[in-house]
């Protein structure tokens, strides 16, 4: 809308400069050639009459006819003397200085000046013939106000304009940039995971074939990333068979590691351990796959937050650990509890695993948030890492060498999300990290209102 009233506006201006002076210019023109003519008729008429009776050249140039407004005055060279046609009102005196000093000379010249506040033209003519020169001025008044009605009608032709540029522009804009807007929220939907919005279709061909092409990019997207999913999903699902007979295989043979020589039992160990890794990266994957499919979002029920976290540290190990609390006995909160317990046996083993060991656990929350945060006892993450950590098989400097799968925090994002949160990391105040998840609060009685 701006651009097109501000060249509404350039246009308007342009086009109103050129016309007021294109007017003013042709006006005084008329103006100075209607002048001219009568001047020199006026001129003409004291010549025959002053050489008749040159002693009766002042009342002469009383009677001469002028415009209403309009003065003249009569120099006569013999005598040196000035007639004014109205000497109390105007004489010589009031002329351009310039104007007489060069009609005195011998040329006809002419000027425009102002007396009493009001613009004339003056012409001076000299009269050879009787040895005298002749003043005409011109008021030019009517010239005056025709030229400011012109410029008063263009200013506000020029508002009008502007306006009506401003109001084209925004209608203009609304209409073309209406479908882009559209395309922009549909993107934005599908960026944060709704790939099953379409674009709606469109009369306009141009913007027909655009929603069709980007709907058929859409479900290109879609169909491929269903395929990944159920590629990945099918490939774990068909490990986990060979791989639980692996790992029975080296729970028999761990029975026997004494019977092995040291050379054997280190490459048993070795096995072991790559077998266990395996499997938690199986596990891991499969996990990802169902939530990818979004299964598990109906598992719902009232608990307190806070006793929930602390029994799931309690029965998987870690009871140890400092627990702190600010939600009450009777704060009750609807959630999955298979979600969260998920999050928080993630966060736990990895900060068992790649940190040290976590050295606090803390509950918190408010109207609309509940926040889940465990800090660790390791070197904490570099800022540049903070978000990447998240991304799966992604492992911050610290974890390079560990032997988890680097999918632990991608699930506990994942959950979280699910969960109407995020997850986030930041230093503690020992230098080691603090992660937290953060969940959407939804109270049971809303719940209820809602069923």
């Amino acid at each position: 809308m701006l651009y097109f009233s501000l060249s509404a506006f350039a246009a308007a201006v342009t086009l109103s400069i050129v016309t007021y002076a294109s007017t003013r210019a042709y006006l005084l023109n008329q103006r100075s050639e209607a002048a001219t003519t009568q001047a020199i008729n006026n001129a003409q008429v004291l010549q025959a009459l002053v050489a008749t009776n040159p002693a009766d050249a002042g009342d002469i140039v009383t009677n001469i006819r002028t415009e209403k407004g309009g003065f003249a005055v009569l120099h006569l060279v013999a005598d040196d003397l000035f007639f004014a046609q109205e000497p109390l009102r105007f004489t010589q005196s009031n002329l351009p200085t310039e104007l007489v000093t060069k009609t005195l000379q011998g040329s006809s010249h002419r000027q425009r000046f102002e007396f009493g506040g009001e613009p004339y033209e003056a012409l001076g003519i000299s009269i050879k013939s009787i040895g005298a020169h002749y003043f005409e001025a011109f008021p030019l008044n009517d010239v005056e106000r025709t030229l400011n009605t012109i410029r008063t009608t263009l200013t506000f032709g020029i508002l009008l304009i502007t306006i009506a540029g401003g109001v084209f522009g925004l209608s203009s804009s609304n209409s073309v940039l209406r479908p882009l807007r559209r395309v922009a929220n549909v993107a934005t939907d599908i960026a944060s995971g709704g790939l099953d919005v379409r674009l709606e279709d469109e009369r306009d061909p141009e913007l027909a074939l655009l929603a069709s092409s980007f709907n058929n990019m859409v479900d290109a997207v879609q169909s491929r990333i269903q395929r990944e999913t159920r590629f990945a999903s099918d490939v774990s699902h068909e490990l986990r068979s060979p791989i639980t007979a692996l790992a029975t295989a080296v729970d028999v043979l761990q029975s026997r590691r004494d019977d092995l020589s040291k050379r054997n039992q280190q490459a048993f160990d070795i096995i072991a351990s790559q077998v266990r890794r395996f499997d938690r990266t199986v596990l891991d994957l499969l996990e990802l796959s169902r939530l990818d499919a979004g299964a598990g979002k109906t598992q719902e029920e009232s608990v307190n937050l806070a006793d929930l976290v602390k029994r799931v540290a309690q029965r998987h190990g870690f009871g140890d650990v400092s627990f702190v609390t600010t939600l009450n006995n009777e704060d009750q909160t609807v959630l999955d509890k298979r979600r969260v317990e998920r999050v928080v046996l993630n966060l736990l083993e990895n900060a068992r695993d790649h940190a040290g060991g976590a050295t606090a656990i803390s509950v918190t929350g408010d109207q609309k948030m509940l926040r889940i945060v465990v800090e660790d006892a390791g070197a904490g993450v570099a800022v540049s890492e903070r978000e990447r950590i998240f991304e799966r098989f992604a492992r911050g400097t610290a974890s390079r060498n560990s032997t988890g799968s680097g999918l632990g925090l991608a699930i506990v994002q994942e959950h979280a999300r699910a969960l109407g949160g995020k997850a986030w990391v930041e230093d503690n105040s020992n230098g080691g990290a603090r992660f937290i998840v953060s969940l959407t609060r939804q109270n049971p009685h809303e719940t209820n209102g809602d069923l």
